[in-house]
């Protein structure tokens, strides 16, 4: 089993996603406006923050825009290497936002909830570079499209991981007390969080640092 990657998200700042990346982060995630949930930043601050970091670092942009044109756009005013589309495509299509961003990877968010997320995830993963099963619920008055620190049904998780032609990310709920029980129930190809290696909503250096110990020696 291959030591999964790792992404830390609600980054803030430019020393948030330094401190993040010498802990051991592969990945750092970049919050656009969303209807609810934490770590939001102006489009400005990402495009500094992703603009900063080494090239061989993913740098997600979460973007809760459902149509291509302006999932584009979003990416195009800030421009990550990466798109995380955390709610449902409605408008448009992944070929559409491929052949005007190439070479930016395309992540689908799936919230786990029941059965049909499986079926949702399958069908979707072919036309992407990789998922992430996330713990929202984008069915709700008020859409929910992360940043929960609840877990979801790993076991549902793992049918995706074990079924999916793309690689995937495990998020939701995922802490230093069971990373190790995620990666071996789950089996992900990375791992996504953010409030559990914080204190007062700020990045913790020994949160961090505890996170990938476990990781490590997973």
């Amino acid at each position: 089993m291959t030591k999964p990657k790792v992404k830390i998200c609600c980054i803030s700042s430019v020393a948030e996603a330094r401190m993040a990346i010498a802990a051991g982060a592969e990945a750092i995630g970049l919050v656009g406006n969303m209807p609810s949930g934490p770590g939001v930043i102006s489009d400005s601050l990402i495009a500094e923050i992703a603009a900063c970091v080494p090239p061989d670092i993913w740098t997600f942009l979460l973007t809760s825009q459902t149509s291509a044109t302006q999932i584009i756009q979003h990416q195009q005013q800030v421009k990550t290497n990466t798109i995380q589309i955390v709610d449902e495509l409605a408008e448009g299509s992944y070929v559409q936002i491929r052949a005007a961003l190439p070479g930016i990877r395309l992540v689908q968010v799936i919230h786990v909830l029941d059965e049909t997320s499986v079926q949702q995830a399958l069908a979707i993963a072919p036309q992407v570079d990789m998922l992430l099963l996330d713990s929202g619920n984008p069915n709700l008055q008020v859409k929910v499209l992360g940043g929960t620190g609840q877990r979801h049904d790993w076991k549902l998780s793992r049918r995706i991981v074990e079924a999916a032609p793309v690689p995937v990310f495990l998020a939701g709920g995922i802490s230093s007390e069971n990373v190790q029980q995620a990666i071996k129930q789950v089996q992900p190809y990375g791992l996504d969080l953010c409030s559990s290696v914080r204190s007062n909503d700020k990045l913790d250096p020994k949160k961090l640092a505890d996170f990938f110990a476990k990781v490590n020696s997973a």
